[in-house]
């Protein structure tokens, strides 16, 4: 546990992120679950405790600033990424964590009780059948599909003053390009990861 956490802050540190000690404890907890679980039920193809640092939490955790509002959905959430790093760094804020795959819906919920997190709720749905009573200031997704399906399939879900934060490896250019008419790109943005050369890019959008 002791040197895991010390390879955490290290990470965090490269990329300048401010987390308290309680917050890694909870990280290093939430990694290890995740390759217990992974023997079973498929949860991440990365595997090395460095990798999932870095290409997990990091890559949840700089895409922080850019969260809007205190109601945040993530769409096709999986292992719980990024909603569950972001709900410990943020705590302040509320987190739906939405997957149609039931088996990764019990992994969110044993976490849920394991890591203590009173701001996330798990839903097991598919995202067009998904009705909650509240809309979300922002939603989340990593690796839900395309600009273009991800907005078309969460319009009703957002607030009218929410924004759509899509997370993306290179340069989106092709899906931008087939954005729907009623949805205004922003900005994307460059996050520059520290500790790793890969290409991150942010698409933040508003209702158009």
């Amino acid at each position: 546990m002791k040197s895991m956490i010390s390879q955490l802050k290290q990470a965090l540190n490269r990329n300048n992120i401010a987390l308290d000690a309680v917050s890694c404890e909870k990280l290093v907890h939430y990694l290890n679950a995740m390759l217990k679980w992974n023997k079973v039920f498929n949860l991440t193809s990365i595997t090395h405790r460095d990798d999932m640092i870095y290409l997990h939490f990091i890559d949840s955790l700089l895409i922080a600033p850019y969260i809007h509002g205190k109601t945040c959905l993530d769409v096709g959430t999986g292992a719980g990424l990024p909603g569950i790093p972001l709900a410990i760094m943020l705590p302040e804020t509320k987190w739906v964590l939405l997957d149609k795959a039931g088996k990764k819906a019990r992994f969110l919920l044993q976490m849920q009780v394991e890591l203590g997190l009173n701001n996330i709720s798990i839903a097991e749905s598919r995202v067009e059948q998904f009705h909650p009573d509240i809309r979300f200031d922002s939603i989340v997704s990593r690796a839900f599909g395309s600009l273009r399906l991800l907005t078309e399939s969460t319009h009703h879900l957002l607030a009218n003053e929410g924004r759509w934060l899509l997370m993306k490896g290179k340069y989106p250019e092709d899906e931008l390009n087939d954005v729907p008419s009623f949805v205004k790109v922003d900005q994307v943005i460059a996050i520059h990861m520290q500790g790793r050369t890969i290409e991150r890019h942010l698409v933040n959008c508003i209702r158009g």
